[in-house]
C-alpha cells in the first residue's frame, strides 16, 4: 500500500502501490504544467467507508511513497484514462485497471516519468 502525503500535517492517502505509479505520472505531468485540479478516490478497506476529494495545486508539498522498492510497468491506457479525468471538470477520479489489453503495458516508472 502507497501512500500521498499532501501539504503540511494533512492525513496520509493510502492508495495501492500499482495505482499510485500511474497516479504519479499524471499527478507530476499536471504540476509541472502548473495546473491546479482535484483529486477523488474511494476510501480503501480498513478505513471508514466513503470517498474523498483533495484539491492539488503545484505550490504545495506532495511526496509519494512505494511499499515496493522496484518501480511498477505502467500501463499507457490506464494513464491515459487517467489523463482524460484529469482533464475533465471533475479531476482524477482514481479508476480500476482495465486488465483486458495486454499489450497496453509500457516503459518502467522511471522510464515514463524522466
Amino acid at each position: 500500500m502507497g501512500t500521498i502525503y499532501y501539504g503540511d500535517g494533512a492525513s496520509p492517502i493510502h492508495i495501492d502501490d500499482r495505482t499510485l505509479a500511474h497516479l504519479k505520472v499524471v499527478i507530476a505531468t499536471k504540476l509541472r504544467r502548473g495546473e491546479s485540479f482535484t483529486l477523488s478516490w474511494r476510501h480503501p478497506d480498513g478505513e471508514p467507508a466513503g470517498r474523498s476529494t483533495v484539491w492539488l495545486h503545484p505550490s504545495i508539498p506532495l511526496r509519494f511513497v512505494f511499499d515496493d522498492p522496484e518501480p511498477t510497468t505502467l500501463s499507457r491506457e490506464w494513464v491515459e484514462e487517467m489523463a482524460n479525468s484529469a482533464n475533465s471538470s471533475g479531476g482524477i477520479m482514481v479508476i480500476t485497471e482495465h486488465l483486458d489489453d495486454p499489450g497496453a503495458v509500457s516503459r518502467a516508472e522511471n522510464d515514463a516519468t524522466a
